[in-house]
């Protein structure tokens, strides 16, 4: 995700983002999501059909409970037995029949269909549909960015409509009607936020990349046209892989849709046809797409535990593009982002908005919240950077990375790992800038 204006998106992300994500609060982890999905795009409509497994936590656990958005639940049953069920505030409460023992796993059935109003955009124009935020407006699942589960996605769909979503693709099924049943499997454990799909008329370009295979996807550009703006990928994700001491695993794939402000996946990020445009006229213009492959890392692969940790997530991704910059365009394109920052910082502190990087919680985040996060956090990191050295911070971010490789983290994760490196306390320096308003452009 990038940093943005007033976007449609950022209110709705407002309204769904919990005040904690942490699984101490819930008495159940959500292990596996088999979901199929039947897309009307013309009529911006969703039926789907879900099963949710499940294990219960330290307690019997008589009731499960999932964020639902606007869906409507037609029906959830276990086995052949229908299931008492309630939905209000955009969560569905699911009674079981008898308390789940402690550690003991189980699964429910779901029917349910609607009308997303956003999470799911329609452009039946171009005949296209796509995710941005947030899942459980098109499967019911837990919105918390500590909740790791991993998923079986279907789409039905014209057979005309190509898609593409997260997970390794598994064989396609031919309906009766014609359509086609397109699957992915997500292997690997993710948040359910990095979940999502893009299904259009599109054009497909593929190359290799070393050991990945990168997929290139857009309804309005030719197949030379989508070389040229994706053109980079491949060294991004090399240079992303030295920084985070972790090869990228799996394929790539980027998605380029009727309008999006930048969505990061597991494997897929969305962008827009106009940022498509963009790079094609300018092929200096990277920031985003450099944004979107480093969440690949800092985001899906190491996770703010809380919202209140989102600066983990939107701020390394900021710093990371600015130092793929700094790589690749040189010393002025890296000083030019640090200018950036040091101004929006000024701006906050000037109208009396600047916060500590930790919030006490993330709900309903104003334009200055945001400003915070992303480019304040990422401001943050490059002074770090500064007080550490080079081979000093860089080693603090891989053995940070590396040890939270597939789990959610909070800032005392980060700032252990970087004391580490660095061999003493950089207490001064958190409390001042990341726990606090103290620190000095």
């Amino acid at each position: 995700m990038r940093e943005g204006k007033q976007h449609r998106w950022w209110w709705a992300l407002a309204l769904w983002l919990p005040l904690s994500g942490i699984s101490a609060e819930r008495n159940f982890q959500v292990l596996h999501y088999q979901t199929m999905l039947d897309l009307d795009i013309a009529a911006g409509e969703i039926q789907g059909e879900q099963v949710v497994r499940f294990r219960a936590g330290d307690a019997p656990l008589q009731q499960l409970e999932l964020d639902s958005g606007a869906l409507q639940i037609a029906a959830v049953r276990q086995g052949e037995a229908p299931l008492d069920f309630t939905q209000g505030e955009g969560k569905l409460r699911i009674t079981l029949p008898a308390p789940l023992a402690p550690g003991e796993t189980s699964s429910v059935a779901l029917r349910y269909h609607g009308k997303p109003p956003f999470g799911l955009e329609f452009a039946p124009a171009r005949n296209e549909a796509y995710t941005v935020f947030s899942t459980s407006q098109w499967m019911p699942s837990l919105d918390a960015p500590d909740a790791r589960a991993t998923l079986d996605l279907a789409l039905r769909l014209p057979g005309t409509v190509q898609a593409t979503a997260v997970g390794e693709v598994m064989p396609s099924r031919l309906l009766d009607d014609g359509r086609i049943e397109r699957r992915w499997r997500l292997r690997t454990p993710m948040p359910g936020y990095v979940y999502g799909f893009a299904a259009g008329p599109y054009r497909h370009v593929q190359q290799r990349h070393g050991s990945i295979d990168l997929h290139f996807y857009s309804v309005d550009r030719t197949d030379a046209e989508l070389a040229q703006v994706f053109a980079a990928t491949g060294d991004m994700l090399d240079f992303f892989a030295a920084r985070a001491g972790l090869a990228y695993n799996g394929d790539y794939h980027q998605a380029l849709v009727a309008r999006t402000i930048g969505q990061e996946m597991a494997g897929l990020s969305l962008l827009s046809e106009a940022y498509g445009k963009e790079l094609l006229d300018d092929p200096g213009r990277q920031g985003l797409l450099a944004h979107e492959a480093a969440h690949q890392w800092w985001g899906n692969r190491v996770t703010c535990a809380g919202w209140e940790h989102f600066w983990l997530n939107e701020g390394m991704a900021n710093f990371m593009t600015a130092a793929w910059l700094q790589h690749a365009q040189g010393e002025a394109a890296y000083q030019q982002m640090v200018a950036r920052w040091e101004a929006r910082i000024g701006t906050l502190r000037e109208s009396g908005a600047d916060r500590a990087l930790v919030y006490p919680d993330w709900n309903r985040p104003s334009a200055d919240d945001r400003a915070v996060v992303y480019q304040k956090g990422a401001y943050v990191l490059h002074r770090l950077r500064g007080e550490l050295g080079e081979a000093v911070f860089w080693q603090g971010l891989r053995a940070y990375t590396q040890a939270n490789d597939g789990r959610s983290v909070v800032t005392r994760d980060f700032q252990q790992a970087m004391e580490a490196a660095a061999g003493r306390s950089l207490q001064p320096f958190f409390d001042a800038w990341v726990y606090g308003t103290g620190g000095q452009i």
